[in-house]
């Protein structure tokens, strides 16, 4: 059923791209918080996504992505402990407010998928918050939150966006 859910996701992510002008890429990393502090050493995740302009102050879009945490490893003589990767495929919808014409603060908000063996994924959101470094390329810092089972996966990163502005090709 989790397959099938992801096919029609990317399917309809992939339809909206199609028609429109502007999609958004991005790189990120950080660092794990809280319970996943111990078992992951750190996280990197890519996005994809496209932002429609409201107005000057106001964006709406739609995101997918990756995130894979990567496993702490503890090697002593007695024991070899390796922990398994955690891996979300999140799809959202996202919203930005532009305070000036560099600085924006917005949420990503939706479902992340868990893709890695014993994960179901839960509700995701990240709060993120944007400086423009030109006028295609983006530095933002974000806090992410999915809520699982009986933990929450919550991370501290940083990353990197670029903008492809269809109305200029």
């Amino acid at each position: 059923m989790k397959k099938y859910i992801l096919t029609l996701a990317f399917a309809i992510f992939a339809f909206a791209l199609q028609a429109q002008e502007g999609i958004k890429l991005g790189l990120q990393g950080g660092l794990p918080l809280d319970e996943f502090n111990d078992t992951v050493g750190v996280v990197l995740g890519v996005d994809a996504g496209y932002m429609w302009a409201l107005g000057e102050v106001v964006d709406l879009g739609v995101m997918t992505g990756f995130i894979n945490g990567f496993p702490e490893k503890y090697n002593t003589k007695q024991v070899v402990n390796t922990n398994p990767n955690v891996q979300f495929v999140p799809v959202a919808a996202s919203v930005r407010v532009w305070l000036s014409n560099s600085f924006s603060f917005g949420v990503d908000g939706g479902k992340a998928f868990g893709i890695n063996k014993g994960n179901d994924g839960g509700i995701y959101y990240r709060p993120v918050m944007g400086y423009l470094l030109g006028p295609n390329t983006e530095l933002n810092v974000s806090y992410t939150g999915v809520k699982l089972d009986n933990v929450t996966w919550t991370t501290a990163t940083i990353g990197v966006v670029y903008t492809i502005n269809m109305r200029k090709l």
